[in-house]
């Protein structure tokens, strides 16, 4: 099947003007892996590169070997520079380069981050009465969407701190993904929602008979919200949005500043997916979602694929095997050319599947990673799935 040219890696994490790389995938198709991957390859062709995970689970130290990870960008010794030894790396030998990049790594603390842009943007005393809000603890912690603008605006500091070549960063999966680029539009829809207006509109009123029309307006609202939630509820998030009202433009700021930077040539996004049916369907939606928002496709990754080594049809393969099985004269053939059958049936599943892809996206660029014979959970293996992909091997 012919198709567009398949994707180049190395050419990509090579690229001076490549500042971002956003890795996006639905769960278990080997997103933070490749993203890790990725970040050890640039950082070994001499890239300052630091990989930014927003998901929680952890994998990402694992892939590294690192025992854990936080909020602050943490550095991956024996990946990139001449330092090839340090506790934190895990596995066997690990070997490093003389070419001056290093590899640092994070995870997101979505409250921490909150905490420090409060702190950055308010003073003392307004950042402590913000933060020590019942109704700011709540929202820091679990409310709707702010996992993903905190993750925006970890992105952006990360940019514009100007110490990175190179940002990869690992999201969600796939739909929660799509939450991280709807982050901007659903926070600024809530700042200007009816409600915060009502609620931080006793800061807002100036003169007195305003502040007494707007008192009589707060009044009837507040109760009719206070039989719903709770007197107390009402007056921490009251307190909390008059507290944190002059902040919100910062947010409105930061948030389509960041948006805007996922929009520019200098941001690169990376579908990974499995050679599965619904790992490909979400991976086809993500790819329509970012031609609408005009957001840069490098291309797919194409991740734990079954390509056939030998050029032996699978109906062959079988007939002898059942020739040799009944005969009784080589069993360990006979088991061997069954397992070569089930691997041409499974490749041929996974090219239609890929095939209906490539129909439907005939532009995006694809390269195939091979099923790995191990898990990889040290620098090695992350090296060997780098070198696959700067191959550019075919999908199938």
């Amino acid at each position: 099947m012919t198709g567009p040219p398949p994707l180049e890696v190395d050419a990509l994490l090579d690229d001076p003007d490549c500042r971002v790389v956003v890795c996006c995938g639905s769960g278990g198709v080997g997103k933070t892996t490749t993203a890790a991957a990725l970040g050890l390859r640039a950082a070994e062709r001499g890239r300052r590169v630091v990989v930014l995970t927003i998901d929680p689970a952890r994998r990402l130290a694992q892939s590294l070997g690192l025992r854990e990870l936080n909020n602050q960008p943490r550095r991956v010794a024996g990946a990139g520079g001449s330092d090839t030894g340090g506790s934190d790396v895990g596995g066997s030998d690990v070997g490093g380069s003389d070419v001056g990049g290093e590899l640092h790594a994070m995870m997101l603390d979505m409250q921490r981050t909150f905490d420090e842009m409060v702190r950055a943007h308010a003073s003392p005393e307004r950042a402590d009465q913000i933060i020590a809000n019942p109704f700011y603890q709540t929202i820091s912690s679990s409310f709707s969407g702010t996992q993903e603008y905190m993750a925006m605006e970890k992105l952006g500091q990360l940019v514009a701190a100007a110490e990175w070549d190179l940002v990869v960063v690992d999201t969600p999966p796939s739909r929660s993904a799509l939450d991280f680029l709807d982050a901007p539009q659903r926070l600024s829809s809530f700042l200007d929602g009816r409600m915060i207006r009502l609620l931080s509109a006793p800061a807002r009123a100036g003169s007195r008979s305003m502040r007494r029309l707007v008192g009589a307006g707060f009044g009837i609202f507040s109760r009719a919200v206070s039989a719903i939630l709770g007197a107390q509820l009402l007056a921490d998030a009251s307190a909390f949005v008059q507290a944190f009202d002059t902040m919100f433009g910062g947010f409105r700021e930061r948030a389509t500043a960041t948006y805007e930077l996922l929009r520019a040539p200098g941001t690169a996004f990376l579908v990974v997916a499995a050679p599965e049916t619904d790992a490909l369907r979400e991976a086809a939606y993500f790819v329509d979602r970012l031609a609408t928002e005009r957001m840069p496709l490098a291309g797919l990754v194409l991740n734990r694929t079954h390509p056939v080594h030998a050029q032996l049809p699978a109906a062959r393969a079988e007939t002898a095997a059942d020739r040799l099985e009944s005969e009784a004269s080589s069993p360990l053939a006979a088991a061997v050319l069954r397992l070569h059958a089930d691997r041409v049936a499974r490749a041929d599943r996974e090219r239609r599947l890929l095939g209906r892809f490539r129909k439907a996206h005939p532009t995006v660029p694809v390269v195939g990673l091979p099923t790995m014979a191990r898990d990889v959970h040290d620098l090695p293996g992350l090296r060997e799935i780098g070198d696959h992909l700067a191959r550019s091997e075919p999908a199938l």
